[in-house]
């Protein structure tokens, strides 16, 4: 006759051994539930409520694929320099939640299915600002250029964006500062004919790296003139002759923000000021 087992409250060792396994190192409790080791939205995106702690789902990750492909004439960047797409993000942290069994092939997540995956577009000078929404929340947002306008330009005159180029070449080996940052923002905006800088432009690659340039403690680590500028002609959204206006503006903006209140030799201001008055000398001679 088989004898009665006895109940784990009644043998001393059995209940230590569920005490051990309740008191597991919270790790180790994370690898015996894949669901607690998932990456989600709150991990890789600034989003609150219930979609920050949903995990991330190769549904999600394929609609969101599917929406920045449908945005037409866009190329998603793959660098921060003109902002970020969600969708690489997205699809990487669903591979690895699939892979350790947090998210099923197809499976979406709740708020996402409720609410929805959605791009918006939004009209600024010289191109538009493309936004990226998960369950109304924004996970995504970059920059795209609108192609520049047929202009008939006088083939003699300098441009404000072969000023920058010719600025990469004279002084490209050069960390940019604040300084030159500023400087490349007044040329960019005036090349655009605007008031305000093309989000994720020319301008705004230059202010990031004058602020991790700050941050570094060794040259070979900072950002220099020339890894910004070079083609500048072919990163701005527009372009035109450099002129009198635009060298001012540029002069004001680099000696505003340089510590000596000097516009540099060899650098953003001087270069658009050559070709402003280059342009002008060719006006005189064809009068």
């Amino acid at each position: 006759m088989a004898q009665a087992q006895p109940r784990r409250e009644d043998d001393p060792l059995l209940a230590q051994q569920g005490d051990d396994k309740a008191q597991l190192d919270p790790g180790l409790q994370d690898l015996q539930q894949p669901e607690q080791a998932a990456i989600r939205y709150g991990h890789v995106f600034a989003v609150t409520g219930d979609l920050a702690a949903q995990p991330i789902s190769p549904r999600d990750a394929a609609a969101m694929r599917s929406a920045e492909d449908s945005v037409p004439g866009v190329q998603v960047p793959e660098g921060a320099g003109g902002g970020f797409s969600a969708a690489t993000a997205m699809e990487t942290a669903a591979a690895y939640n699939q892979a350790v069994g947090a998210v099923r092939p197809g499976q979406a997540s709740e708020a996402a299915a409720s609410r929805g995956i959605t791009v918006t577009q939004t009209a600024v000078p010289g191109g538009r600002v493309v936004t990226e929404f998960v369950a109304g929340q924004v996970v995504g947002q970059y920059s795209v250029a609108d192609p520049p306008q047929a202009v008939e330009e006088d083939a003699t005159k300098i441009t404000i964006g072969e000023a920058l180029e010719a600025t990469a070449r004279a002084g490209g080996g050069r960390p940019i500062d604040r300084a030159d940052a500023e400087a490349i923002r007044a040329a960019e905006m005036s090349a655009h004919g605007a008031d305000v800088a093309m989000l994720g432009g020319l301008g705004d690659q230059a202010r990031a790296a004058a602020r991790a340039n700050a941050q570094a403690t060794r040259d070979g680590d900072k950002v220099k003139i020339g890894d910004v500028l070079a083609d500048a002609t072919a990163k701005l959204a527009g372009d035109k002759a450099a002129g009198t206006e635009d060298a001012t503006r540029v002069i004001q903006a680099e000696t505003f923000n340089d510590a000596e209140a000097h516009a540099r030799a060899g650098g953003v201001g001087a270069a658009v000021t050559t070709a402003a008055r280059l342009n002008e000398d060719n006006n005189l001679g064809d009068a």
